[in-house]
């Protein structure tokens, strides 16, 4: 098991921090998403999917 663990060392670390910075992205999607901003990065005020990528801002403008 500890040989097997030695020659994947590098493999194990780079998987780990890999599911780490996936892992922190999808946590600030989230809470993005339910502060009310855009994922896609626009103010939505003259985007052409207004309505369509935020909840909050369609609701508003109705």
């Amino acid at each position: 098991m500890i040989s097997w663990l030695l020659s994947n060392i590098w493999t194990i670390v780079i998987s780990v921090v890999l599911l780490v910075i996936v892992s922190l992205i999808i946590v600030k999607l989230v809470k993005d998403r339910k502060n009310g901003r855009s994922s896609c990065g626009c103010g939505c005020e003259g985007c052409s999917m207004n309505g369509s990528c935020n909840k909050k801002t369609s609701r508003q403008d109705k």
